[in-house]
């Protein structure tokens, strides 16, 4: 073992202390009866300077008070010059989640594990992506992106893949195409981010037995805020972001946000570019009545790298910077997304609520993707010379009505609504995917694309789906409630084989899915909850399903979870406890009786058993800590695959990309008036390449740090540094090659806000 493995070993066994010693002292604390989240660590500013006055608003009556209960508020400028140095933990017990579930229930309330993770965390952080956001905050969460996925693809209590767990905006989920998910991707146009860990079929519908991440925009403001960013790191990512908010009228608000970047990027030859913008406009038509019409696009020209070859089995540091794709490589994502969404409180405990909209994704690939070193000639085979366009449309409308009343004397809220969504999708490439080439290992030349197969369209598919859903949330005592949820989704795939006319078909499938659930709170601020879950996944991603694969059912999953989550200390401290079950039925395998039997069967079966724990404190006015940790076994209980013409059954082995121990540590210290640092450390353990779990991606501990100035109220000067100790680690990948991490990286950043 090299000493620098050893070294990575100690670190790991020391932070894993560190991570268990801050878990469990917040056991020691009292409750106290209001919910909400810890109080922020605030850093007083060295220059005294008065508020800015805000216009006086000539707003008057209801509807004006209506408005702004209903939007969030703005922060009121500070009577001292003081900035908060420190958010709120990540998990925010007592805020409401609108991720796992439609009554508007805080995750005290809910029988789930579900963390919010709000923007001013992720931004004092430095966690400009929703990959970072999310892996680096919540809890057991990890993430495999790679240009063939589109960069989003998440890892959660033994599933992976954008099939198994769904990525949403707003609530709104665009049905994946060809396992790829390309939006939303950039965390500054987020006002939070919730992620449900555990089945969401009963929310979202077919294809989140393992969870579900819902990125929610930044929403108009009823009072003016306008903020800018700016910030340059070494790998010359030049990055620069608007945000502004306010009143038009009394009755109409709006916001703005937008970024764009440039980077040369960490590797050869990978230059990029992004830029995304979220607008929105709310109008309250009545004192009861509003609308929002929000906007986003987002073009992107993301990394080309698709990973570095592995040298006769194992990674060498020496190729770390070398990129293999061809030198007129091309990729380019467009996403839009138009919402209009409608809410109306008929009655005091009646309220309506409508989303419509518009999403639609155009991508394209040119590239070399796939590597192998050969050792007979010390030089790099190239082969898979993809070009492929998908081109998807997207239009549906959700609608909900929520009633909140008594059923036989007891309190009780109930929802109920419907969705439906038509969906067009047309793949366009060069399949066979043909062409080879070689380089050297070291300075080779990157050459051009091959056209050696024609690109044409492949297929068209039109699917059409309705959903209907209810929920309710009964408290039988003051203590005790029960939540439950049904949903029932009925989609119709209508495949159209350019290529192989026998290949298309048209198929209605159905996707029932329903949970149950207790809360017990033996004292205010403390909850214990148990829930059973069912949900439901494709075979492969419902929209590009392929005729071989059309008459398999829907894989069916089922859930068992108990836990516990509390604050105490007045706010000071929250923690929770989850321990939970999942067993994934209907995978695909090959029949072990007849190896050369080439079409699958429907007999696999994968499950994964778990406890995850996270807590967060304020330990002095000027010093906070957060931990995470989640510790799992999951694995196939019966999967055949034919290796070398023979069934082999790989039940017993770990799902390749799942790595069975995660945590994340972070420190917030406010050291002087105006300063504050911040550290943290993210540890994945090892992960199997393969299904065959013959080769493993070692263990990684990343730590990430900043340092922050505040001269006063409005202005932020940041300096950060990514992979503080340059771990060299990988992400993703497969036997032949790794997708690494982005290496030791500063950054630069100037704030203001006005």
């Amino acid at each position: 073992m090299s000493p620098s493995q050893t070294a990575s070993g100690r670190n790991r066994r020391l932070l894993s202390s560190v991570a268990l010693a801050t878990l469990l002292w917040p056991a020691y604390g009292h409750a106290q009866s209001a919910p909400r989240g810890l109080d922020p660590i605030v850093v007083e500013g060295q220059t005294a300077r008065p508020a800015k006055p805000r216009a006086a608003s000539s707003t008057a009556g209801s509807a004006r008070v209506r408005r702004s209960a209903a939007l969030p508020a703005a922060a009121p400028a500070p009577a001292t010059p003081a900035a908060v140095a420190a958010s709120a933990p990540t998990f925010n017990l007592g805020t409401p989640a609108s991720s796992a579930s439609r009554l508007n229930l805080t995750p005290l309330q809910t029988p789930a594990s579900v963390e919010i993770i709000k923007g001013e965390t992720i931004a004092e952080r430095g966690q400009h992506s929703v990959i970072d956001a999310v892996t680096q905050n919540a809890t057991g969460f990890t993430a495999s992106p790679a240009p063939g996925n589109g960069g989003l693809s998440f890892a959660t209590r033994g599933f992976t893949g954008n099939g198994t767990v769904m990525s949403l905006y707003d609530g709104t989920r665009m049905y994946v195409g060809a396992g790829t998910m390309t939006f939303p991707f950039d965390s500054w146009t987020a006002q939070r981010i919730e992620v449900l860990r555990g089945p969401a079929s009963v929310m979202y519908g077919e294809g989140a037995i393992g969870g579900a991440i819902n990125v929610i925009s930044k929403k108009p403001l009823d009072v003016q805020r306008n903020e800018a960013e700016i910030s340059l790191d070494t790998n010359l990512t030049r990055r620069l972001a608007v945000d502004s908010g306010g009143p038009i009228n009394p009755n109409v608000t709006y916001r703005l946000a937008a970024i764009g970047n440039m980077s040369d990027g960490w590797v050869d030859r990978d230059k990029t570019s992004n830029v995304a913008v979220s607008g929105s406009v709310r109008v309250q038509a009545a004192d009861n009545l509003a609308f929002t019409l929000s906007e986003d696009y987002a073009d992107r020209s993301p990394s080309r790298y698709f990973g570095t070859p592995l040298l006769n089995g194992r990674l060498d540091e020496s190729l770390r910077f070398q990129n293999y794709n061809v030198g007129d490589s091309s990729i380019r994502y467009r996403d839009n997304w138009t919402q209009l969404k409608t809410e109306w409180d008929v009655t005091p405990g009646v309220s309506v609520k409508n989303v419509s909209y518009y999403l639609s994704s155009h991508r394209h690939w040119k590239d070399v993707e796939s590597y192998a070193y050969s050792p007979s000639t010390g030089n790099i085979a190239r082969s898979s010379y993809i070009e492929i366009f998908h081109d998807q449309e997207q239009i549906g409308s959700r609608t909900d009505a929520t009633f909140k009343g008594h059923l036989f004397g007891l309190a009780n809220e109930f929802v109920a609504g419907f969705d439906v969504n038509r969906i067009a999708f047309t793949h366009t490439n060069n399949s066979p995917y043909a062409g080879t080439s070689t380089v050297r290992t070291y300075n080779f030349d990157p050459g051009n694309f091959l056209f050696v197969s024609p690109t044409r369209p492949s297929f068209h598919t039109l699917t059409t789906q309705y959903g209907i859903f209810a929920e309710n949330r009964l408290s039988l005592t003051d203590q005790l409630s029960v939540v439950s949820g049904v949903r029932s989704d009925h989609p119709t795939v209508e495949r159209t084989d350019f290529v192989t006319p026998s290949g298309s078909f048209e198929k209605t499938y159905s996707a029932p899915s329903w949970r149950a659930g207790l809360v017990y709170n033996p004292i205010p601020d403390l909850a214990l909850y148990g829930q059973y879950a069912t949900a439901v996944d494709p075979v492969t991603n419902l929209i590009t399903m392929t005729g071989v694969n059309r008459d398999f059912a829907l894989s069916t999953g089922k859930q068992v979870e108990i836990g516990i989550k509390q604050q105490l200390a007045g706010g000071r401290a929250e923690w929770t406890l989850a321990a939970y079950q999942i067993v994934k039925n209907n995978l695909l395998a090959r029949d072990p009786s007849n190896p050369a039997n080439t079409n699958p069967l429907q007999i696999g079966q994968q499950s994964s058993r778990g406890i995850e724990a996270s807590a967060g404190f304020k330990v002095t006015e000027t010093l906070r800590l957060d931990a995470n940790v989640a510790v799992l076994r999951a694995k196939y209980d019966d999967f055949v695959q034919v290796v070398g013409g023979k069934a082999v059954n790989y039940a017993g082995n770990v799902p390749a990309n799942v790595p069975q121990v995660v945590s994340n540590i972070w420190a917030t210290w406010a050291f002087a008036p105006g300063w504050s640092a911040n550290a943290g450390v993210q540890l994945v353990g090892d992960t199997w390449a393969d299904n065959a779990n013959t080769l493993v991606r070692p263990a990684y501990n990343i730590v990430n740090a900043g340092l922050m100035w505040k001269p006063d109220a409005q202005q932020t000067f940041a300096l950060r540094v990514y992979n503080l100790f340059d771990t060299v680690y990988a992400t993703s990948g497969g036997t032949t090659q790794w997708i690494l991490g982005m290496p030791r990286t500063a950054e630069l950043s100037y704030n203001v806000k006005f």
